[in-house]
């Protein structure tokens, strides 16, 4: 395999397309070595067919705004890879949605399913729409009027979508009752981060946040360090940020930033319960704005407009938020101000410079492939328990998704450590999803 070769076809047949392109480039890079040792892997065109999503659906999205205006929005459904299982990804609504944020998302997915241990493929979709400003009636009929569009490309052995940005628990909702309608059946497992009360899992609301911390955990056991007493930054206020910051508190760190599109709140004495619990009432006010906590807790944050989480000193760093979020010059912003580890809980949340500048400068850090997995593991539980018509405790959930982070931890330090001893999480990650597709793709032939 010739990694630079592949590249620049991509980028002759689809330029412009950054976000893939980028994609791509990080994983061929780490597996290259390894490809090049397996030529039934070549025989086959393993990479070139991996590399290219299954198939692409588009569509018009048609809607009716609260003035009575006729909105006009497109959706897409990108179903990548189902070598290991059913295509399985989430579905973002904001206004920088296009096919190359998709495509980047929907390869990603595909190699994250493959860590979790569980038998999904990977997909991704979403529209241009965006809930900014939003009413709860407009983002219902937007929602009614996607499912009307996607429905028939979707089913529990076919394609799961869950959430995204954008899109949390109650667009699921919405969207769930347009597909039982046009659909005729009551099948919960089509979509996951459903509503506790209609199918949906304890703890998948937290389960990124919370499967991110317990890897991020193991990341610091296996370097002889503990998250007890650390100091963390967090991006975002959604539902990944939100478990994050919930699960860091409870392991005994202190969350002293969390920021948004507008700034940052700086929180001195750590985050609260408080704190944490209205951070969904932030995500589902359609607002997006990170000062309505400082509103509603002045006496216990700071705002500063305009700068991000990583202007803020602190131990550990976790973009929670966006993808390319965190540039080269935050990293070294990250450096100057003491912080010894980052993990990226949003998915391709650090620019591919900053990484190189983390890796080379002694930070420790670990790709969104593998510290966000838990939140479509846990998706995974739910279209099991889905399947089996039961439902288990949160008991159990924690346990099942503590040990597929753990599991995860573990495949990458069996194909990231280096001769020295250290682990290089962004190889081990991508070398570990990377085989298990390209095994099952080599062993179902040419199709």
């Amino acid at each position: 395999m010739n990694t630079n070769q592949i590249i620049e076809n991509l980028k002759a047949k689809y330029p412009g397309e950054n976000e893939y392109l980028q994609a791509v480039q990080e994983v061929l890079e780490s597996v290259e070595d390894v490809y090049n040792q397996h030529p039934e892997f070549e025989k086959a065109r393993i990479v070139e067919r991996m590399v290219e999503p299954d198939r692409i659906f588009t569509f018009r999205v048609t809607w009716i705004d609260d003035k009575g205006q006729v909105q006009t929005n497109t959706g897409y459904r990108i179903q990548f890879n189902s070598a290991i299982g059913p295509y399985k990804g989430g579905i973002r609504f904001h206004r920088a949605v296009n096919p190359s944020m998709l495509k980047f998302l929907g390869f990603e997915q595909t190699f994250k399913n493959a860590l979790t241990t569980l038998p999904m493929g990977g997909a991704k979709g979403g529209s241009d729409f965006d809930p900014v400003g939003k009413s709860d009636d407009e983002i219902m009929r937007f929602c009614q009027a996607f499912m009307l569009e996607l429905w028939q490309c979707i089913g529990p052995d076919q394609d799961i979508p869950a959430g995204d940005v954008g899109c949390g628990g109650r667009e699921i909702g919405y969207m769930y009752g347009m597909y039982k309608k046009l659909a005729r059946e009551y099948n919960t497992g089509v979509l996951t981060g459903k509503g506790a009360t209609w199918g949906g899992s304890i703890l998948r609301p937290e389960a990124t946040g919370f499967g991110a911390l317990y890897f991020t955990q193991n990341l610091l056991h296996k370097a002889g360090k503990d998250i007890k007493g650390c100091t963390v930054a967090v991006s975002g206020f959604g539902n990944v940020a939100w478990g994050a910051c919930l699960k860091a508190t409870q392991l005994g760190a202190k969350v002293v930033a969390v920021s948004g599109p507008d700034g940052v709140c700086v929180i001195p004495d750590g985050i609260t319960k408080e704190m944490i619990d209205y951070m969904p009432v932030m995500r589902t006010s359609n607002r997006n704005k990170v000062e309505d906590m400082y509103v509603k807790f002045p006496d216990k944050c700071s705002f500063v407009p305009g700068k991000k989480a990583w202007s803020v000193k602190c131990d550990i760093a976790l973009p929670c938020a966006f993808q390319n979020e965190l540039s080269a010059e935050d990293a070294k912003e990250l450096k100057s101000n003491g912080t010894w580890c980052c993990c990226e809980v949003s998915n391709m949340g650090c620019q591919s410079d900053a990484i190189k500048y983390f890796q080379s400068n002694g930070v420790l850090f670990a790709p969104g492939k593998a510290v966000n997995a838990g939140g479509v593991a846990t998706s995974g539980l739910e279209m099991t328990q889905n399947a089996s018509h039961i439902s288990w405790s949160g008991k159990e959930v924690d346990e099942k998704l503590h040990f597929i982070m753990d599991s995860i931890h573990d495949s990458c330090v069996k194909y990231g450590t280096q001769p020295d001893g250290t682990v290089d999480y962004v190889k081990g990650a991508n070398i570990a999803g990377f085989m298990k597709v390209a095994t099952a793709m080599l062993e179902q032939g040419i199709i």
